[in-house]
């Protein structure tokens, strides 16, 4: 009986050993595997934004763990970029655009690359033939005015630019300064498209003498002076194009028609649009490159429209019913050559901040 009783309690801790022997093994090539999966980092601004499930596909798709660096917004990301580029801090970056893009190229710190998908994307959106730089979303930034505001006033929107100089708009308007932010560039330059760089500081003159108000940036004045989104008292904000549509999705109830309306027609929206290419140096450069595959694939550009409400630059992806329904895009928006943008950019901006805030 003793006997028995021994040899059940060996066989009961050999079996317990190797159970724990099996366990360790598992836990130790569960670690080691984990060790061997690469990183792919894209660097990007603080906009940007991904849903948890498309970067579960992603890290799927590439075998690989993404790691997303936010290095502010878009001109001190391409900044950093720009510095560090003997040393590149990732392997993709996302998030130039066409502001900056002849300074981004100039730089001379991306490879070339012809993404999959690539052919589905508009040629209006290719700006770089050698496609260092490719396109991957746009929108088109436009001036949006609070439509039960003026209801109640009785006062007939604006139209065009030339409307928020007349009387009717005096103290109506918050503008943001192009210096600090990306919408406020981009709107100084749809004035520039449109009256000329003979006549654009003209229009600001006589926008500054009808009391606009100016904020650093896009958040302060939206939603801290824009009527429709605040308690400020400024009905007209320079914002996108597809911001009725944010409002409406964004409604905790939803309402038949957006609060919002936006001015897109007669030159007045600037097309902004976003690239993404592979940084030079990178030791990844054949998981950057299919990095930038996904970056045009249905899975990340159906995701864009509602993570940073902007259109995917891909035409075959499809967009959600409320983007379909409430954001916009314009037939003929103001464009300006970016090589003309990178030589007169920064003189522009002093030739703005000179007329707006002395």
């Amino acid at each position: 009986m003793k006997r028995t009783f021994f040899l059940i309690m060996i066989s009961l801790m050999v079996v317990s050993f190797f159970a724990c022997s099996e366990n360790e093994q598992k836990k130790e090539t569960a670690k080691n595997a984990a060790v061997d999966i690469p990183t792919i980092t894209i660097m990007t601004h603080d906009s940007f934004s991904i849903s948890k499930a498309v970067v579960s596909k992603f890290e799927e798709k590439l075998h690989a763990r993404l790691v997303i660096l936010k290095s502010g917004d878009a001109g001190e990301a391409l900044n950093k970029a720009i510095l560090s580029k003997n040393n590149p801090l990732a392997d993709v970056f996302y998030g130039v655009d066409n502001t900056f893009l002849s300074r981004a190229l100039k730089a001379d710190m991306f490879v070339p690359y012809s993404p999959a998908n690539l052919d589905a994307v508009d040629t209006a959106l290719k700006l770089d033939p050698e496609n260092r730089l490719v396109p991957v979303d746009f929108g088109d930034v436009c001036l949006n005015y609070d439509i039960k505001w003026f209801d109640a006033h009785q006062i007939p929107p604006p139209a065009m630019l030339e409307d928020l100089i007349k009387p009717l708009y005096k103290d109506l308007t918050v503008v943001e300064n192009p210096a600090t932010s990306s919408p406020g560039l981009a709107f100084l330059l749809a004035t520039i498209s449109r009256f000329g760089q003979d006549g654009y500081l003209e229009y600001w003159q006589k926008l500054k003498a009808n009391n606009v108000l100016v904020t650093n940036g896009w958040k302060e004045a939206y939603w801290g002076k824009f009527t429709a989104a605040s308690e400020g008292d400024r009905p007209i904000v320079v914002s996108y194009a597809s911001s009725p549509a944010a409002e409406v999705f964004y409604a905790e109830k939803k309402p038949d028609k957006a609060p919002t309306g936006v001015v897109i027609e007669n030159g007045s929206a600037f097309r902004q649009i976003e690239f993404a290419g592979i940084l030079k140096g990178t030791p990844n450069l054949l998981l950057a490159q299919k990095a930038m595959d996904f970056l045009l694939s249905p899975s990340f550009q159906e995701d864009i429209p509602l993570q940073m409400f902007v259109f995917p630059s891909n035409k075959e992806a499809v967009l959600p019913k409320v983007f379909e329904k409430y954001a916009h895009i314009t037939e003929a928006p103001a464009l300006l050559d970016p090589q003309l943008i990178g030589t007169q950019r920064d003189a522009w901006i002093r030739e703005w901040t000179d007329t707006l805030l002395q």
